[in-house]
């Protein structure tokens, strides 16, 4: 099974973590609203407790993860497909 789509995601979470760390986004905007591990640690604790560097490795995790579901569920379509 091949994983264009976790691929694609993880270039799109490097990407976004890029992005805030070059310093293109002062205000974190784009990191908070893509980000889904943001969302979560915003509701149970503050985010300056938390080191960014953490917050953009769980970032990058998060769009592998997505990614591979995806991945996952393209496969199984096919295979159904493929089946019947």
């Amino acid at each position: 099974m091949r994983y264009p789509i976790t691929g694609i995601c993880t270039l799109i979470g490097l990407a976004l973590c890029l992005f805030n760390a070059t310093g293109y986004d002062p205000h974190n905007l784009f990191l908070m609203m893509f980000s889904v591990p943001m969302w979560f640690v915003e509701v149970f604790t503050d985010l300056h407790r938390v080191s960014v560097w953490f917050m953009y490795a769980l970032t990058v995790l998060s769009y592998v993860l997505i990614g591979y579901l995806g991945d996952l569920g393209v496969a199984r379509t096919r295979s159904r497909r493929r089946s019947s």
